[in-house]
């Protein structure tokens, strides 16, 4: 299955399809020099799948988790471009989830004011969400994503079969993506989440979920009105995030359930058990409101949140400190 990201001349396609790794040289242009960037708990042979497809690989691991999403990996890619001479006709290739897309997909945003950027991904949160839409970025002082640009990926290959390799846990944290879009943003694809067992409709969730955030993209692409709804449980949940006891999705979970009015929570929770999430966790209280205080979303003494009073059809909202505050209070007394 193919979808195009309709966006004038930055448009591209999504490519979903079983076996799609091994097709790489043919639905790609990789007759050039590529940075395969992959990460160190992402199966070798993956990104050596792609290197034997490609004129002149150059493949760089880099650590697992957030910490590669900094100034010195992301200078360290940069570097290796420059010792291997490369130009603005060639390109970075991204094998691997969020971590190595975000990272990848920066360097190629900004080296030379810009070269080519194809995203392979190889998680569930990768493939839901995170591979489509263009927002690249790296960590600074513990704030999340705070470096970074609007980079569309020139196409987007999404081969289900990596999936197989995944831990369970890995699984369950990338269909929080996909339980947030189909909250705000679908009530056939939430209701099928509830009706369903997920890991065997994983092909489907997939399929539903960038159906949403490309129609998102498409209204809104540098996130100015209709695409912050993407940010549902986030910011909340990037604060929990920042203390690094949890993964990304599971801190989203945790981050939705605040958010939502009484009926929506009560539909909410059983879908996040069933997908092995948490719905209660304990965290530095001081420490997770002081990042919550840094995200970029805040203006001043307010802060745009998304709540969901009902299936599918999600918010943003301005609401001022203390209003989160008093939202995020209530979430730890009945954690």
């Amino acid at each position: 299955m193919t979808l195009t990201m309709e966006l004038g001349a930055r448009s591209y396609d999504i490519i979903l399809q079983r076996g799609a790794l091994s097709e790489a040289g043919r639905l790609l242009e990789l007759n050039r020099k590529c940075l395969i960037v992959t990460g160190a708990l992402v199966p070798p042979q993956y990104a050596a799948r792609v290197a034997r497809q490609c004129a002149r690989p150059v493949v760089v691991t880099v650590p697992s988790g957030e910490g590669s999403k900094s100034f010195p990996v992301y200078e360290m890619l940069c570097r290796r471009m420059l010792e291997e001479n490369f130009h603005r006709t060639d390109c970075v290739v991204a094998v691997g989830g969020g971590v190595v897309g975000d990272l990848a997909g920066f360097a190629a945003a900004s080296f030379m004011r810009g070269i080519d950027f194809y995203n392979i991904p190889t998680t569930v949160l990768s493939q839901v969400d995170s591979s489509i839409g263009g927002k690249v970025a790296i960590n600074l002082d513990h704030v999340k994503n705070i470096v970074g640009a609007f980079w569309q990926p020139k196409r987007v290959l999404i081969d289900p079969d990596t999936l197989r390799t995944l831990p369970p846990r890995q699984v369950s944290n990338g269909l929080a993506e996909a339980i947030k879009m189909a909250c705000t943003s679908d009530a056939e694809l939430f209701a099928f989440l509830e009706e369903n067992p997920l890991p065997p409709h994983m092909e489907r969730i997939i399929e539903g979920s960038l159906r949403i955030k490309k129609r998102i993209v498409e209204q809104d692409e540098t996130e100015r009105g209709p695409r912050r709804l993407l940010n549902f449980g986030h910011t909340i949940g990037h604060g929990i995030e920042s203390t690094g006891a949890l993964l990304h999705g599971e801190c989203v979970a945790l981050g939705m359930l605040p958010m939502c009015a009484p009926d929506v929570r009560a539909r909410l929770l059983p879908v996040l058990e069933k997908a092995g999430l948490p719905t209660t966790a304990e965290w530095d209280r001081a420490a997770v409101w002081q990042a919550i205080r840094h995200d970029k979303k805040f203006a001043g003494d307010a802060v745009d949140i998304v709540v969901v009073d009902v299936v599918g059809q999600g918010e943003v909202r301005r609401v001022t400190t203390e209003a989160l505050k008093a939202r995020f209070d209530a979430a730890y007394r009945e954690a």
